[in-house]
């Protein structure tokens, strides 16, 4: 070992020389209190008497802390340690006059102590940088831990191992199956801090030896390349240099390290290139990288690895959650297709709604003024709304299938009964005319008989007129309406009238029951039925209740729970009011409205125009019964253009 010795202006060098005569000991003059250093040898300050005054405490304490031993020499007189020397910062004292056997013994000492303190200041290095590590590596792993976007995510890893290396570049395979079921490698993302602006495009390779990444893969061993274009002739892969070749790159060092799961199963490579002296340095040139690339030490395999074991859960755990999220994804279409199925007039209604909803959410997250200024929604909360608005409507799977598809006030059979009771009206009339003619001839024969025909097919005609006029009646009372409208004076006078029915008991034209439904006043349901459809609200949300949402998704059934709510308390199942009404939920009330208006025509109903159906929405805005910032965001905004879901 080679050791180095201070000694201050006024000590007489031949004196040293004869000491240490032969020894591997360098001996520097220290003119200057600042010309002090320390190297990564064992170094003492030989402090003679008439040098203290220079070499204050300070300046013996900071060569002290630094690694380095003072020995201090005696006064003519002095037998022991001066008051003013830090008798705690020696590592020896010599008498005066200092012997040479006294000397080297003091001397080899402080290397010793120096040589100590030096391989302390060493431990402790290396273990706060062990410390450091550890706690970036625990950093890193928090933060792989919360991205769940693979896209993301492995921008992360590969981010995160370039800086923990100072790698220049570096790329990530994902291990994938092809159509034959065949492991292969895909080329999913690169970095190149030299080479910022080269475009990335995604290929594949084979899992097999004959690249450094599909070695990797085969092998599941790391790979340390000192100067990948120099590789043994012995070995079985070889790099890839389109891209050196293509952008003037040079690729020299290189790692190669599998990202392996909780199974040991290789899912991924990490490769990282060029490791640099500075970080921040760019390799513009072959000089550049001849004087800044390093190999990668065995410390980095290490780091990486680690690494790279918390990069493989993070994407397996990636990978599980969008596996879980397109299983759900699955069940929700499902779930809407069920719905759609039992009414197919409705088709692409939740989807159109979900579309409106998450449109005009995005809008009123953008917007810069007025009272949601300071609204936003994360993606988390946009996905959880159009969830809530795909099914919003799911309770109707429990609704009577004859009450949901209602087309008319009266079902079905009714009218065909009604119908029925005309024709049998019609023949008692065609009856009542042709016995009238035949009594008329056989009590008075010809005499008055056409006057009297010529009266009967007149009154008779009138009378078939007015039955006409019945179902003319009952069929236009049938028909629904968007709003309340119409007379049912017409209806009323049919309903007073009675006819004898074939067993001679006396019947109305119209029963109570048939009245109830023709005198709905708007749309095509009585009181019973609407209480029957408003109830698919209340089974939506026990329905969405047995469903365990994840914390991002916990509120999707609150928020489809209220769709029929209104602002003024005249919505329905609760009749809460104001804010009490989320205000995802008031987002969706407008677009399942304004759907409805404008969606094809249904059995029920006729579509309206666009313009016909801002019209509706804006009397209920008027009323009170819908958000006008909202409605007025999504009529600026014209949120009706875009497209469904």
């Amino acid at each position: 070992m080679r050791y180095l010795l201070w000694h201050t202006p006024t000590w007489r060098p031949g004196a040293l020389a004869d000491v240490f005569s032969g020894a591997q000991v360098e001996v520097r003059e220290a003119r200057l209190p600042s010309e002090l250093a320390v190297d990564d040898r064992p170094a003492v300050l030989l402090l003679d008497p008439d040098s203290r005054s220079a070499f204050t405490t300070d300046i013996i304490r900071s060569f002290v802390d630094a690694g380095g031993g003072v020995v201090a020499l005696g006064r003519d007189g002095e037998s022991d340690v001066p008051a003013s020397l830090p008798v705690e910062l020696l590592s020896g004292f010599v008498r005066h006059p200092p012997g040479p056997r006294q000397l080297l013994v003091a001397v080899r000492a402080g290397f010793r102590e120096a040589a100590a303190r030096a391989e302390t200041a060493r431990v402790r290095a290396q273990v706060a940088q062990r410390s450091r590590e550890i706690g970036e590596l625990t950093r890193i792993g928090v933060a792989l831990g919360t991205e769940r976007d693979l896209k993301s995510l492995l921008d992360l890893i590969l981010t995160q191992a370039r800086r923990i290396t100072q790698s220049d570049a570096g790329s990530v395979y994902l291990v994938e199956l092809n159509e034959q079921g065949t492991q292969r490698l895909r080329f999913r993302l690169a970095h190149t801090y030299s080479k910022p602006d080269a475009p990335f495009v995604e290929f594949t390779i084979p899992v097999d030896r004959t690249s450094l990444a599909g070695y990797a893969a085969v092998t599941g061993e790391p790979l340390m390349i000192d100067d990948a274009y120099f590789l043994p002739p012995d070995v079985e892969n070889t790099i890839n240099r389109s891209f050196d070749e293509r952008y003037g790159y040079r690729t020299k060092s290189m790692l190669v390290i599998p990202m392996k799961d909780h199974r040991e199963e290789v899912i991924g490579v990490l490769q990282l290139i060029n490791r640099k002296r500075d970080a921040g340095a760019t390799l513009a040139t072959p000089e550049d990288v001849e004087r800044e690339v390093v190999p990668y030490s065995r410390r980095t395999v290490e780091l990486v690895t680690a690494l790279a074991g918390q990069a493989a859960v993070a994407i397996e755990n990636s990978r599980l959650y969008q596996d879980i999220e397109r299983l759900f994804e699955g069940f929700v279409k499902a779930a809407v297709l069920a719905i759609e199925q039992r009414d197919p007039s409705t088709f692409g209604h939740s989807g159109r709604v979900a579309g409106y909803t998450v449109a005009l959410a995005e809008v009123v997250d953008g917007v810069g003024d007025g009272p949601y200024r300071n609204v936003s929604f994360t993606r988390e909360q946009l996905r959880e709304l159009r969830y809530a608005a795909l099914l919003h409507d799911f309770g109707k799977v429990g609704v009577r299938e004859q009450v949901l598809v209602k087309a008319k006030k009266l079902y079905p059979a009714d009218l065909t009964l009604i119908r029925h009771r005309h024709a049998f009206l019609r023949r008692t009339a065609e009856r009542d005319h042709w016995r009238r003619r035949a009594e008329f001839l056989d009590g008075k024969g010809k005499r008055g008989y056409d006057a009297f025909l010529r009266k009967l097919e007149a009154e008779y005609g009138a009378e078939l007129a007015d039955l006409d006029r019945f179902v003319d009646v009952v069929l236009q009372a049938n028909e629904p309406s968007v709003l309340p409208s119409g007379s049912f004076d017409a209806l009323a006078e049919f309903a007073q009238r009675t006819y004898q029915d074939p067993g001679g008991t006396e019947q109305r034209f119209l029963t109570d029951q048939e009245m109830r439904f023709l005198t709905i006043r708007k749309g095509s349901l009585d009181e019973r039925e609407r209480m029957e459809i408003e109830s698919h609200v209340t089974l939506t949300w026990r329905f969405l209740q047995h469903i365990p949402w994840t914390r991002e998704l916990q509120q999707v059934p609150l928020i489809a729970f209220g769709h029929h709510e209104k602002l003024d308390g005249r919505g329905y199942p609760r009749r809460i009011t104001g804010d009490a009404i989320p205000l995802q939920t008031r987002i969706m009330t407008i677009s399942d409205i304004y759907d409805a208006l404008t969606a094809q025509d249904r059995p029920y109903k006729a579509a309206v125009s666009r313009d016909r159906a801002c019209d509706i929405l804006q009397q209920e805005v008027d009323e009170g019964q819908l958000d006008p910032e909202l409605y007025r965001l999504f009529v600026e905004a014209r949120v009706f253009e875009r497209s469904g879901v």
